[in-house]
């Protein structure tokens, strides 16, 4: 994800920017922060949790 954000930047101070390659760098910045989310529990995960006992 790091260098994803390290291409984007790059690309966006470049002469000759590449769209291709910023979308790309912007596509796995997200899949990589849609992984890091899916391991983060809920606020809402205690809640339920009681409401079912």
């Amino acid at each position: 994800m790091i260098l994803a954000i390290l291409v984007a930047l790059y690309q966006q101070v470049a002469d000759d920017k590449n769209v291709y390659i910023m979308v790309g760098a912007i596509a796995i910045f997200m899949f990589g922060m849609m992984q890091l989310s899916a391991k983060t529990p809920s606020k809402n995960q205690d809640k339920k949790e009681e409401d079912v006992h």
